[in-house]
């Protein structure tokens, strides 16, 4: 059900074509648009429609509407924003979210677009400017609440409205004032900071003084006596009384809305999908959130009843003019509505467009068509690849190092520590992988993390850690191995164990048995080989495949491969045993000896797994003071959102990141793990996310590249001491060049040990003294009932003693003890930060690029002056003032570059009309796309 062009509003013509902001206010019962110079101020006697556009990297723009109503405006218009919001959704084919929005109580996704805040106006819109007779500034009194999204309210100026809890802004004449409630927290007086800024910079041209006065302190500084002076002089602000509401368990009630406006309850509380009829709409009330749920079979005139009767049900409920309402169309659910249903189906049917277009494709080529497929696009490593890699396989609690040649070939029954060391900005960085393999026995799991952990703690904290689970591997890992061929079976310990435990066959590879390895990949430098079962459903027409046998080697072609992918088969096939000779054999002409050795021939897929679009990466806080189901989404989400107080989950769907800031209460990477583990557990299915999701733990002051490509980044920001207030403080007043903070400092060495008041501080995590696991980790691997299990409870594991070097050493009594700078045996010193360690010259040393395998073979170039003071001030980059560069000689791998140019902007060099032809947008539209799209678009480019 959609309506065209020609039955909307006129003034609705070509809105949602491009990315970003469109507003219309009501004016004279006339939809006019607002000017861009505008956007951010509403004044309350009016009512808006809000358009906001995003545009995914693939896949179809995706719309939101919000009509906002101010608290004066009148009924008439209140009632035609709706309507006019409801036709500007038909008229992009009924597929927006609508928000109602009330002046005071906007939604935090509203907010989120008019940063740092909106402060109403007084009085109606009016397209004309209007020129103030009276030039006396009025003084306001304005109160901040939120620590994220900040609501702003002008409240009477009078010391009655004052009190311990919010922090106000006292606007005057020559200086506006910060004061901040005792009891408000830092991230309020963070978030009020900004907004004092904002009316310094817009009320006052930047020209006025910026105050900030504590609440309680008053010793004779005379900007708090000229704070007090405007209130009648200083008193002390009576203390809150607590508030005698007591909270109640809100239920959850669906409604059907008939043709007429009138309401049917058709459930409450235990609630499933079924009862959503498409012909229908419904109204679902949690209380202070209301959703209307409008089948896709509804007509424009059902729908608008039913819209009016939810806002009439809020008016004679005298509901709280913070209920929010938001309009649901069939197909657009958001995570909280399908939340309240049980078994919501979590699985995404592939939009038309995306499963035509590998159908088609298909066929064409089966029929022997030369198809010239739309590939995916690959992935581009954002770190520099020139680095290497060392591999401990997990045994219990020894871990052992791999030789060069075996660190390539993985065992699905083991778990491995994988770490990559390459350079980075002035500094070698390190990334630190526990992969746990898909048959691995839990044990082995819990070792794994545990000994993740210790490594880190050799690396003074510095390393990015992550979890990985086989089949769900980043592709990031897969570029570090570059080759990779994992067997069935594994060499633990317990894994053997357990085998005999359960009685089970050991599979573990052997050149002597029959194997079938399936060959993936994307090029050269990333592809892999994976033993699979040896039965004909384990193809793939879509794959290449290599089966061994005791009298022959066939390399089976999938008649849907690509002529990349043979290239990856015969290399793969070299270094799975470059003495093998293979028999080429293209599907459909198998022998009978190929089926007789998968058991006989049976049906099997012919595509790869579809993959959706690329879906917008979100930011999440979490408040573990509260219990990890306390979870904040934060809307057009920036640095400056990462609060160095917190802890935040950046959810790219693919992999999450949990970054922690130095003044969060968090004491360790393992018990991050465990927070994200947690983390997926409760939210993995709102947020369409698979609970083996790969995991990175990522510290403040040592973010990488993969991390910092999501956002606007501003390396400055990286060093600052101090909380979060005190930060914003700093910048705003200049001070920034005296911290005293070293360039990539520890996140160790930054982390507090005591909270501010000088106490000790205490773990919230209720998981500190037991390495719990997620469901993910726990259903993926065999269980082991083990005779030790107990000792992992232990809060204090300070002397366990890990072989990093070989089996060999261990029957030599050299154990090292990871805790002690003295290893067992003959008193020989074993200091692992010491590059000569464990005798005969061996590098141990874990925080040396020697120690691991890696030579620097460059390092960043600078930028040069020229290109330096082009970019300094001026993000949207002017092209007139550039010259122009064909793209052959702007890439990255350009055999002939050009010199002297801001490296971080190659694409500012194209010239318009190529830039277009390889971006498919114009640079003006480029540079409003968010930093991270702009990444990946150069990323694909092989211009970043």
């Amino acid at each position: 059900m959609s309506l065209f062009f020609k039955d909307a509003d006129p003034v609705f013509q070509g809105a949602g074509t491009n990315a970003g902001l469109e507003i219309w206010c009501i004016e004279s019962l006339r939809v006019v648009p607002v000017p861009k110079s505008s956007h951010g101020k509403f004044y309350s006697g009016s009512a808006y429609i809000v358009l906001n556009t995003t545009v995914p990297k693939c896949g179809i723009p995706r719309h939101e509407v919000h009509y906002w109503v101010g608290e004066n405006a009148n009924k008439v218009d209140s009632a035609l924003a709706s309507d006019k919001a409801l036709e500007l959704d038909a008229a992009l084919g009924s597929c927006t979210v609508q928000y109602r929005e009330v002046g005071g109580q906007e939604t935090e996704k509203f907010l989120s677009y008019f940063k740092p805040c909106i402060i109403p106006l007084e009085g109606v819109y009016c397209p004309q400017p209007q020129h103030l007779k009276d030039k006396t500034y009025r003084i306001r009194l304005l109160t901040c609440k939120g620590d994220r999204a900040v609501h702003v309210k002008e409240v009477p100026f009078s010391r009655s409205s004052l009190n311990h809890n919010d922090v106000f802004i006292l606007d005057t004449a020559s200086k506006v004032f910060l004061f901040s409630g005792c009891f408000s927290t830092i991230q309020e007086r963070a978030k009020a900071l900004d907004v004092a800024q904002y009316i310094k910079e817009n009320n006052h041209s930047g020209s006025c003084d910026l105050v900030t006065i504590d609440d309680g302190k008053f010793v004779g500084d005379s900007d708090v006596g000229e704070f007090w002076s405007f209130f009648g002089g200083y008193a002390p602000i009576p203390r809150d009384v607590p508030s005698d509401q007591k909270s109640t368990d809100s239920s959850i009630i669906l409604f059907w809305i008939n043709t007429q406006g009138k309401f049917y309850q058709k459930g409450s509380d235990v609630l499933n999908k079924e009862m959503l009829e498409t012909d229908k709409c419904y109204m679902l009330d949690c209380d202070s959130q209301i959703f209307v749920w409008m089948g896709k079979h509804t007509s424009v005139t059902e729908r608008k009843t039913s819209i009016v009767a939810a806002e009439d049900f809020v008016r004679k409920q005298d509901r709280s003019t913070g209920t929010h309402l938001t309009f649901l169309t069939e197909g657009l659910e958001t995570a909280a509505f399908k939340v309240c249903f049980e078994d919501w189906p979590k699985t995404v049917e592939p939009k038309l467009y995306e499963e035509g277009r590998g159908k088609v494709a298909a066929i064409f080529k089966q029929h022997g068509y030369a198809v010239k497929e739309i590939s995916e696009q690959d992935f581009k490593p954002c770190i520099n690849m020139q680095g290497r890699i060392k591999v401990w396989r997990v045994d219990g609690d020894m871990i052992t190092l791999l030789p060069e040649a075996e660190q390539r070939r993985l065992f699905t029954g083991d778990c491995y520590i994988v770490q990559y060391t390459y350079p980075g900005r002035g500094r070698d960085e390190n990334i630190l992988y526990s992969w746990l393999g898909r048959r691995s026995v839990m044990e082995d799991r819990r070792e794994a993390i545990f000994h993740l952990n210790t490594i880190d703690n050799l690396t003074k904290g510095g390393s990015v850690v992550a979890q990985v689970i086989q089949d769900k591997e980043p592709d990031l890992f897969f570029f570090i191995f570059e080759t990779l061929i994992i067997f069935k079976g594994g060499k633990s310990t317990q894994y053997k164990k357990h085998l005999e435990e359960e009685g089970t066959d050991d599979n573990t590879y052997d050149e002597r048995k029959n194997a079938l390895f399936r060959i993936q990949g994307t090029g050269l430098n990333n592809m892999q080989a994976i033993q699979v079962d040896l039965v004909s459903d384990s193809l793939n027409s879509s794959y290449c495949y290599v089966l061994q046998t005791g009298t022959c080697i066939f390399a089976w072609i999938g008649s849907l491969s690509s002529t990349r992918d043979h290239e990856i088969l015969d290399r793969m096939m070299e270094r799975i045993n470059p003495t093998w000779q293979p028999v080429s054999v293209r599907e459909g002409s198998e022998p009978d000896l190929f089926w007789e050795a998968l058991g006989g021939k049976s049906e099997y897929q012919k595509g790869k797994e579809a993959k959706g679009p690329i879906e917008d990466p979100q930011l999440f806080v979490l408040n573990i003071s509260e219990g990890i189901d306390n979870v904040k989404e934060i809307y057009n989400f920036a640095q400056d959102d990462l609060t160095t107080e917190d802890v935040l989950v950046l959810n790219c769907h693919n992999e999450i990141y949990l970054w922690l800031g130095c003044l969060s209460n968090v004491e360790g990477k393992e018990q991050a793990l465990d927070l994200a583990h947690k983390f997926l557990e409760k939210h993995a299915s709102d947020e369409g996310i698979s609970l083996e999701t790969p995991i990175y733990v990522v510290t403040e002051g040592q973010e990488p590249p993969l991390f910092t490509l999501f956002f606007q980044w501003d390396i400055s920001k990286e060093n600052m001491h101090g909380n979060s207030f005190e930060r914003k403080l700093a910048v705003l007043k200049g001070k920034l060049q005296n911290l005293d903070s070293p360039v990539r400092k520890s996140w160790r060495s930054l982390s507090r040990e005591t909270t501010p008041d000088g106490s000790r501080r205490s773990s919230l995590s209720p998981y500190q003294n037991d390495r719990s696991l997620s469901p993910a980790f726990r259903s993926s691997g065999p269980h082991l009932n083990s005779p030790n299990r107990n000792r992992f409870s232990s809060s204090s594991p300070t002397v366990r003693k890990l072989d990093l070097i070989s089996p060999r050493s261990a029957g030599k009594g050299r154990e090292l003890d990871l805790t002690s700078p003295r290893s067992a045996g003959k008193g020989g010193e074993l200091d692992l930060t010491s590059p000569r360690s464990a005798g005969k010259g061996r590098e141990l040393d874990l925080t040396s690029p020697r120690s691991a395998g890696f030579e620097r073979t460059g390092s960043l170039s600078p930028l040069s002056s020229k290109s330096s003071d082009i970019f300094q001030n001026n993000e949207n980059v002017d092209a007139e003032n550039l010259s122009t560069y064909p793209y052959e000689r702007l890439t990255v791998a350009s055999k002939d570059p050009i010199r002297d140019i801001d490296v971080t902007k190659r694409e500012a060099y194209l010239s318009e009309e190529e830039f277009e032809e390889k971006f498919g947008m114009p640079k003006t539209v480029f540079y409003k796309l968010a930093k991270w799209k702009q990444n990946k678009f150069k990323m694909t480019l092989d211009l970043f």
